[in-house]
């Protein structure tokens, strides 16, 4: 192609559907052969993934990505706001943290913010033939509109087409495509090309008459109504969806993991969720934890917070019980530090400067510290102690890091993982029945998956591979795509040769 061209996609409500459109499209231009890139200007997520320059993006700009065939970069999304209060966020501009701010603070820094994005955007565009991007919640949130850098503010600077999508297995499927176009402005109405109706149930003809009642309300197509796709299995955004269930198989394991306020990276649980013999249930704030096999404590971007958050819901003395009986406890990133004797924060990176005293299940603590640790990790899983010596192989695993924490103390001498540059990771306890690691994506590997379960009491656990299942859903998304879009017009209204 002999320039690069955009097409963006924005969305009626958060989970609209915006990021599966993108990572369909994405996936079915590269099949094509055509070099395209996604890119989300700014993304407000606690699911975050390392990219090959050694910074950090959202986990779905990663899943995009993937679709391409190309590694995460940062330049894919220059802006990531993590939050870690109702009212504040960690700032990360182009793969690194710079400081924590409050939104009001933020909303006055959008300006440098744009320069970023601007920046990260015509790097792409001098690389590949297409950029899909990705919209973020609204374009229609009229306190947001000023300075905006996520939606509309972002094509009009680039100046670029937009097609948004609506979930109709919502509701109001047609309030929410008028509404939203009726709040934009003039020159932003005319850049919008049509509508993508998503995850549409039952007869198609009959809703033909309000797709058509649409079109002669705004003048904008219909450029395809997208049907539900079941089970299908792409990593989330930031919201959990679901809190699991059960596995329907005799042979299963039960785990359980906490829905902290500030949970990060719960895609790690992905493997354990989709496992045919794991029954997996997110426990919600409230909810009685049920029995289980394996406790799973995740990443936290408030470690303190949470874990106090933890102790008021009742979980510590769950947890001694549950010990106490037999089960094995995993502490995840911000779940490792947990588990430790204590926790410092001496400068104050996650809120107020000073120490809690952790769970205590490790020799261990940490301290948080103002660089954040940001890697892509190999190595083995160090779980000899708990088979029969010399019994099997071992165990491949890989993951990466993402946190600010320094732990030391003596569980560290008995690593979870030893990894292959000579240092190691995590811990494991004398008795075999707690361990912790830093490592996000800990389950990805299929191994390593199977040696956990084992671990957890699941003496027959089968090969099961998250990948294969991610690539499955990609190929699924883009084929569904191409079947409902009207690809030829999409393509003479953007120039992408769909």
């Amino acid at each position: 192609m002999a320039t690069c061209k955009t097409l963006m996609i924005q969305g009626t409500t958060s989970d609209a559907g915006k990021s599966a459109m993108v990572t369909g499209l994405c996936r079915l231009l590269a099949r094509k052969g055509i070099r395209v890139v996604p890119f989300k200007p700014q993304n407000m997520a606690l699911n975050s993934a390392v990219t090959i320059d050694g910074g950090e993006i959202g986990r779905a700009q990663a899943a995009q990505a993937q679709a391409c065939f190309l590694e995460p970069h940062t330049d894919m999304n220059p802006i990531l706001l993590k939050p870690n209060s109702d009212t504040g966020a960690q700032v990360i501009i182009q793969g690194k943290a710079i400081t924590n701010m409050d939104a009001r603070v933020y909303h006055n820094y959008k300006q440098e913010a744009m320069k970023a994005v601007l920046d990260s955007y015509q790097r792409l565009q001098q690389q590949y033939d297409v950029i899909l991007v990705e919209g973020a919640g609204s374009p229609a949130e009229i306190n947001l509109r000023d300075r905006d850098i996520a939606n509309m503010g972002f094509a009009e600077a680039v100046d670029c087409p937009v097609a948004i999508v609506a979930d109709i297995d919502k509701g109001g499927v047609f309030a929410h495509l008028v509404g939203t176009l009726d709040l934009l402005s003039e020159s932003e109405q005319q850049r919008t090309i049509g509508f993508l109706i998503n995850r549409f149930r039952g007869d198609i003809a009959l809703l033909k008459p309000g797709n058509d009642w649409l079109e002669a309300r705004t003048q904008k197509p219909v450029l395809g109504v997208i049907p539900f796709l079941h089970g299908l299995c792409l990593e989330a955004e930031d919201g959990i969806g679901g809190t699991g269930g059960d596995s329907g198989r005799e042979d299963s394991i039960r785990i359980i993991a906490p829905v902290l306020p500030r949970i990060s990276n719960h895609t790690d649980f992905d493997p354990l969720r989709h496992h045919p013999q794991v029954d997996f249930h997110f426990v919600a704030p409230d909810e009685v934890p049920p029995p289980a096999d394996l406790i799973v404590i995740p990443g936290s971007k408030s470690v303190q917070a949470d874990l106090s958050w933890l102790r008021k819901q009742g979980w510590e003395a769950y947890l001694n019980k549950h010990l106490r009986y037999g089960g094995k406890i995993l502490g995840i990133c911000g779940g490792f530090q947990m588990l430790g004797q204590w926790l410092h924060d001496p400068k104050g990176i996650e809120g107020t400067p000073g120490s809690l005293a952790g769970l205590g299940f490790l020799e261990a603590e940490t301290t948080l510290a103002s660089e954040k640790q940001l890697k892509e990790v190999n190595g083995v899983l160090n779980l000899q102690q708990c088979k029969p010596s010399g019994s099997e192989p071992l165990t491949p695993v890989y993951g990466y890091e993402i946190h600010a924490g320094i732990t030391t103390g003596d569980a560290l001498s008995n690593p979870l993982v030893r990894l292959s540059h000579g240092k190691n990771d995590g811990a494991l306890s004398a008795d075999g029945q707690v361990a912790g690691s830093y490592l996000h994506g800990l389950f990805d590997h299929p191994q390593a998956c199977q040696e956990i379960l084992k671990w957890a009491g699941l003496n027959h656990a089968e090969h099961f591979d998250i990948r294969t299942l991610h690539e499955d859903a990609i190929e699924r998304l883009a084929d569904a795509l191409e079947a409902s879009l009207n690809l030829k017009h999409l393509s003479e209204l953007t120039g992408i040769p769909f």
